[in-house]
């Protein structure tokens, strides 16, 4: 398996189970969240685009967000 990382010809993630997978210091917490029919759709749409799943879109968007409050942006 080393030479196989050393190489690097091959990607290792096809070796690794990441369904148990996560990060250290950030304990996960499940919430509802209704959303506008016309969210959704923009929402999906947008998912599709990039081709991730509409909640790690979300996820994404506002981690972003409340980074720029954190650093004082004001969008």
């Amino acid at each position: 398996m080393n030479k196989i990382f050393d190489v690097g010809d091959i990607d290792v993630q096809v070796f690794a189970n990441l369904s148990r997978s996560f990060r250290p210091g950030q304990k996960q917490k499940r919430i509802n969240v209704d959303f506008p029919d016309w969210m959704i759709q923009g929402l999906d749409k947008e998912s599709n685009r990039l081709g991730v799943p509409r909640q790690s879109l979300i996820k994404v968007w506002i981690a972003e967000r409340l980074e720029g409050l954190r650093l004082g942006d004001t969008v």
